[in-house]
Formats: structure tokens, C-alpha cells, sequence
């Protein structure tokens, strides 16, 4: 198939948790032998943090506007199979209608943020990215988060056929490597700042580092406030790379994952991160949302914490009990959650007939 997309940025990992996701997909569906077009506008924001001008697995039309990037893309819509626009697209709206409008086989959305794109829509926030008119017009919508959130897609914005295309990771960027002294902790956690996040990142990093000085910590991930005011045995780094991940994962026996407040209020709301750091092998320490036990086995594969003195329970765990904590963990993320088998499920949905996509809540073990 060829299958154009319109897009928030794959050039940039900077504060983009859709880029590390949308460049793992698009290598699966290449090797499937498929063709991937993407449009992304291009920002100063992301220009000056770019770490990707060309991928050999899909092309990257960069545009400065939407009049620059229209007459390709309506070339490329035309012969296209699929067209595509993920939430947060700058030109989303406009991107939508050109989608809509095309001849394309299936015309799909793919909200990556859908606990956000509801939450706005529940404060009375104008979403740029969504067309007025709603999703209706849309052969499939496609949802990062189930639970709740596929029967709000429903009735807030009239989709017609919905269903979940979970997070992933990409095994070829994401394995056990050599740990590095210059992440070397405790425990980890590699996020941007969100304020939904943060009382889970204080309760959960911040406090235990508080009480246990001798015990090392380290954050990365752009935008943290109040960096200056954590305890001297926090290691903050702005900006962590996607070629160093594997190696931030690599380098800690413990990694945290916190939940958007908005996608735990949704359920089965699993973060790239969440898998990414499952398959480097390290165990995972995470907050709880309804759902969480159908992508990993509680205790057996992930350890969850709901207080400050359950997260310095976890991080006091020997090393070898966490060792094992973690390979089940890489075992099931490689089983599961790979862009591979998201990319498969991709395909599947896009070749059966919208009147036979049947919506569950859950879709989490299988592909």
C-alpha cells in the first residue's frame, strides 16, 4: 500500500514522545513492504532540535506552511491507498478535509493523545488538530488509549468505527546495551514534564531521593521546572537523544513510568516509555490505572507503587530480584508490543470493512 500521513514531527525527538513511535511503525510497515509518505510542518521549535532530516524507510515532506505543502499533497493522496492525520498535526483540520476529500481507500485518524483531545473538549478548549465537524467522516478512527476513551470517540465526536492501536517499541532501537556511568542510577525516568505527571514524579523520585541520600537518581526529559530545588543526588539532563535511550534504560536497575491524569482517568493507557524500557530488560516501577495488568503481570513483570513508601520499597528490591523482574518484562514486551506486531494490526484494520471492526475495550496480549 502506499499510505501518506499528516503529522506533529518524526524529524525531532525534542519534547515529541510521537516521533521515537511513529519512526518504529514506519520501519515495520516498510519492511512489510509498504510505502510511507509524511508531512510535517517545519518549526523553528523542532528545526532547531532535529535529529532526523531523511529516513530510509519513509519520506519526510518538511513544508513551511499548509498553501506550500497542498498541491503534493493531494498529488500524493491521489495515489495513495491510505490517508492518514494524527492528532497534535499542526494543520490538522485542514489536513482532515484534504484527507476526506481525497479518493483514498481509507481515510483514518489516529489520536495518539486521546485522554488530552477529551479532556479539552470536556473544559470547553478549542483542539485545533480535529476537524469541525467531528471524526465522523472518517473510514477508521484509531485511538492510543481504550477503555473509556473508545466510547467517548464515539459520542463526542461521532466517529463511526473505532479501535485501539496501543504503544509499541521498536526492538532494533530498544535492547539491553552496556550500561553508562553517565546515567548510572537507582532509578530512572525519562519524560517530558507535563503538571499531570508531577505529583507521581515527586511522590515517586522525588521523595525517595529525599530519604535516600546515599542512593543515586537521575531524570531526563525537557521542560522540568524546579530542576535547581531537587536533592543533590538527582542528575537532571534536559534532553535525552533517541540513539541513548537503550543506554539510559541499560544503565538503572529500576525505571519509572508516570501516567498522564487525564489517560489513567481512562484506563488501558500504556506509554511508548512503558515499553521501550520493558524490552532493555530493566524493571519498570509504575503508578496504577485500570487496565495496566493486561499489558504486564503485576509483581511478576512490573511493580506498581501508589505512595512514596511503596516506590523506596521497590528501589530498595535487590539487584537480582529486579534483574529478573525485568527480563519477564522484555519477554512480554517482545512477545506483545512490538512496531512489528502494531504494524500487522495496522494492516488488518485497514483491510477489513469498517462495518466489521469490532471496538473491545481491551486489546492488549495479542496482535
Amino acid at each position: 500500500m502506499k499510505i501518506t500521513i499528516f503529522g506533529l514531527a518524526i524529524s525531532s525527538a525534542w519534547g515529541n514522545g510521537h516521533a521515537t513511535l511513529l519512526r518504529g511503525l514506519f520501519r515495520s510497515l516498510h519492511g512489510l513492504g509498504h510505502e510511507i509518505h509524511f508531512f510535517e510542518r517545519d518549526t523553528p521549535y523542532y528545526a532547531s532540535h532535529r535529529d532526523a532530516s531523511t529516513l530510509p524507510y519513509a519520506e519526510l515532506h518538511l513544508y513551511p506552511d499548509w498553501n506550500t505543502a497542498l498541491p503534493l499533497g493531494k498529488q500524493l493522496l491521489s495515489e495513495s491507498d491510505v490517508g492518514m492525520v494524527t492528532s497534535y498535526c499542526p494543520d490538522g483540520a485542514a489536513a482532515s478535509d484534504l484527507v476526506l476529500q481525497s479518493n483514498v481507500s481509507r481515510s483514518i485518524f489516529y489520536d495518539m493523545d486521546t485522554p488530552v483531545t477529551l479532556s479539552r473538549l470536556e473544559r470547553g478548549d478549542r483542539v485545533d488538530y480535529l476537524p469541525a465537524s467531528g471524526l465522523g467522516g472518517f473510514d477508521l478512527v484509531l485511538s492510543y488509549t481504550g477503555g473509556l476513551a473508545l466510547t467517548q470517540l464515539r459520542d463526542r465526536l461521532g466517529a463511526q468505527s473505532v479501535a485501539t492501536l496501543y504503544g509499541w517499541v521498536d526492538p532494533e532501537i530498544y535492547t539491553r546495551v552496556a550500561p553508562s556511568a553517565r546515567f548510572a542510577a537507582d532509578l530512572s525516568y525519562l519524560g517530558t514534564y507535563s503538571a499531570d505527571r508531577q505529583d507521581c514524579l515527586e511522590s515517586f523520585l522525588v521523595g525517595p531521593a529525599r530519604s535516600l541520600s546515599v542512593r543515586a537518581f537521575v531524570i531526563g526529559g525537557a521542560m522540568h521546572p524546579g530542576a535547581d530545588l531537587w536533592p543533590a543526588n538527582i542528575r537532571y539532563f534536559d534532553h535525552v537523544a533517541p540513539p541513548d535511550h537503550a543506554a539510559f534504560y541499560s544503565s538503572s536497575p529500576l525505571t519509572l513510568n508516570v501516567t498522564r491524569g487525564s489517560m489513567a482517568g481512562m484506563g488501558y493507557c500504556p506509554s511508548g516509555r512503558l515499553f521501550e524500557a520493558a524490552a532493555c530488560g530493566t524493571a519498570v516501577l509504575s503508578d496504577w490505572w485500570t487496565g495496566l495488568d493486561s499489558f504486564f503481570e503485576p509483581g511478576e513483570e512490573i511493580l506498581i507503587a501508589a505512595s512514596t513508601d511503596e516506590a523506596i520499597s521497590a528501589i530498595v528490591r535487590g539487584r537480582s530480584e529486579l534483574s529478573r523482574i525485568g527480563g519477564r518484562a522484555r519477554q512480554r514486551a517482545l512477545d506483545c508490543h512490538t512496531a512489528q506486531i502494531r504494524a500487522q494490526r495496522l494492516i488488518r484494520l485497514i483491510e477489513t470493512p469498517a462495518s466489521d471492526i469490532e471496538t473491545p475495550v481491551e486489546y492488549a496480549r495479542g496482535a
